[in-house]
């Protein structure tokens, strides 16, 4: 059987941790920031865990 091919798409948005934890950018911090308050801005600005309901199928995309 072939090997699996990794997800583009998913490849370039996720990243692994050292732990082995998936991380994802926030939502909304592309464009139309000019009306947007900083402090929404400053909130969106930090990339963060994925949730562990996600994070199975997400590994299995990687091919991990």
């Amino acid at each position: 059987m072939p090997k699996m091919k990794t997800h583009r798409g998913a490849a370039k948005r996720f990243k692994t941790t050292g732990s082995g934890k998936l991380r994802r950018r926030r939502a909304f911090r592309n464009h139309i920031l000019e009306k947007k308050p900083s402090h929404v801005k400053r909130r969106l600005k930090d990339e963060v865990v994925v949730a562990p309901g996600d994070a199975a199928r997400i590994n299995r995309m990687l091919g991990k």
